[in-house]
């Protein structure tokens, strides 16, 4: 068996090693923009929406926006509150903390290379990046606003953004849609490539370290973490983006009994979406994942399958934040999930030593990028001073 996965792993290089030295074109015609190492730039570039071409004066605007807090009700939350750029993107808590300091229930996912995903959130509810900033503008537990309305309304009372929006936009003026097309705009380019990892697989074979090595070929072998965490040259990104239940928080949950009520509530409500995003971030209703959305009872406690790049940087983990390092991740597919009805069939023990577990920590932190990295230490983390 060691010999087979010795085998593929050889192939799977020498397969993007030919890939990795094709020349990469622009991105588009508004603007160039070359994507890092080891991310696929004809699938960057087949991602931007027609209709909402890159421009760097897009960009710029969607940047101020997204570090904007007087887009949320109390004027102390931004996207970047969550999504801190000084923390992978991501924040260093369990589950996202929103206005007045409320709890949700599911854990910020760093937006690096979210341009790649092919749904958006934990449980895939919103189709793109445009439709996924839409929500936590007007969540209650989240931004706080009360509809997209009035987030227009405080966009407008604004006197530059009136200018700036006149100047990206034209005649559409500050709408809930050119708003969200800005902030889309702005994540689309932030992207994370150019790894140890990405410089190993395109031939350098001391860009990482010997632990990292069979780290990497455990990932592909006795750890199994390649049969959902997907990789090779054209997805790069270490996810299949499909969802499994794998039994994080299923512990003592009546999914049963939850799914009903989560129907009910959803059928009663007239504006299913946002149901929905509610109940996405409310105690009980969330570890549902991915039904919420669908309805279909395989989808119990299915949460979508992250991408690994940056990992390092994006603690804690887990679509609940549950697990506090990259070992204590390991050591949970190593006891092979919490066991539930629902529980994906491909989770089951995995039996790994001390040794094999380290390594696979150590070939996990070789896709961080020195980008990212740089980032992570010398930025200071966002506040919650209210913005004025």
């Amino acid at each position: 068996m060691q010999k087979i996965v010795k085998v593929l792993f050889i192939l799977l290089v020498a397969a993007v090693l030919v890939v990795d030295v094709a020349p990469q074109r622009a991105a588009s015609s508004s603007m160039n923009f070359q994507v890092p190492r080891g991310l696929p730039q004809d699938l960057w570039e087949s991602l931007i929406p027609a209709d909402n071409p890159l421009t760097p004066e897009k960009i710029a605007l969607g940047e101020k926006l997204f570090f904007d807090k007087r887009l949320s009700a109390d004027r102390t939350v931004s996207c970047a509150t969550c999504h801190d750029p000084a923390l992978g993107f991501a924040d260093s808590n369990a589950v996202a903390v929103g206005v007045e300091l409320k709890k949700g229930a599911r854990n910020s996912p760093s937006i690096i290379n979210a341009v790649f995903n092919e749904l958006q959130f934990w449980d895939g509810r919103a189709p793109s990046l445009e439709e996924q900033a839409k929500l936590p503008l007007i969540n209650p537990i989240e931004m706080g606003m009360k509809d997209h309305d009035a987030v227009v309304e405080r966009v407008k009372e604004i006197p530059e953004y009136r200018v700036e929006f006149e100047k990206v936009f034209g005649s559409e003026g500050i709408t809930i849609d050119t708003i969200v097309k800005a902030i889309a705009a702005f994540e689309r380019v932030q992207l994370s490539g150019d790894a140890p990892f990405d410089r190993f697989i395109a031939g350098d074979a001391s860009a990482i370290s010997e632990s990292a090595k069979r780290g990497w070929e455990l990932f592909n072998g006795k750890a199994r973490c390649i049969s959902c965490h997907a990789f090779n040259s054209t997805n790069p990104f270490f996810s299949d983006f499909k969802f499994h239940n794998i039994g994080v928080a299923a512990k003592d949950r009546n999914f049963s009994q939850l799914a009903r009520k989560a129907q009910q509530l959803i059928a009663a409500n007239k504006d299913r979406q946002r149901i929905q995003d509610e109940l996405a971030l409310s105690p009980g209703f969330s570890e549902l994942g991915r039904y919420l959305v669908t309805g279909e009872p395989r989808d119990i406690g299915a949460f979508k399958t992250s991408m690994l790049r940056d990992v390092e940087l994006t603690a804690p983990y887990m679509h609940d934040g549950s697990e506090k390092t990259l070992l204590d991740v390991i050591k949970f597919y190593d006891r092979g999930g919490e066991v539930n009805p629902n529980l994906d069939g491909g989770m089951r023990p995995l039996k790994l030593t001390d040794q094999e577990m380290f390594d696979l920590v150590e070939f996990l932190k070789t896709l961080t990028s020195d980008a990212s990295k740089k980032r992570f230490y010398s930025l200071k983390p966002q506040t919650r001073e209210p913005a004025k």
